[in-house]
């Protein structure tokens, strides 16, 4: 199994669409990236964990789903970095692939000295969009292949289909 592990704000504030969304509304640049990591989720099979920093935010840790992608708000006095770090630990066993995604180059080198696999915000903005073409790709072909509703037929031959329809001669 693959995982993703993707460091929210980071991802947000180097992804231009997301950037200018965050200028006018956080909250709507949060919620724009989880859809586009829940197509990407559900094209490649990825399970995909976002994790935002609280760290200056009094509380306690939060974890949800949102579109089947998992979200992680840290609890307090804890970063989005260290997150994932002990995410990486935790889920990383024999069968799975961790994936981090990060423009941190300290995160990147720490993480990749675990055995996770690092992927720059770049890196993950192009993959979002090829996978983004091809879901369109197979939405056009899929709608290619419903046949055209209805057959024009002209009234002489509507009016014998329909006699023959209710069986008479």
């Amino acid at each position: 199994m693959d995982i993703l592990l993707v460091d929210g704000y980071n991802i947000i504030g180097a992804w231009s669409e997301l950037n200018e969304l965050k200028n006018r509304d956080l909250s709507a640049a949060r919620d724009r990236l989880v859809e586009m990591l829940a197509d990407y989720q559900g094209y490649t099979g990825f399970r995909v964990i976002v994790v935002f920093d609280a760290y200056d935010v009094k509380g306690t840790e939060t974890k949800y789903r949102n579109h089947k992608v998992e979200v992680i708000y840290t609890k307090a006095e804890e970063t989005a970095d260290e997150r994932i770090e002990k995410l990486a630990v935790e889920l990383s066993n024999i069968k799975t692939q961790i994936h981090v995604a990060t423009s941190d180059f300290t995160e990147q080198w720490a993480i990749f000295g675990q055995g996770a696999l690092r992927i720059s915000a770049r890196e993950l903005l192009i993959e979002v969009n090829a996978v983004n073409r091809q879901i369109g790709g197979e939405i056009q072909r899929e709608r290619e292949k419903v046949p055209v509703g209805k057959i024009q037929l002209s009234e002489e031959v509507a009016a014998i289909f329909e006699k023959w329809r209710r069986g008479e001669k």
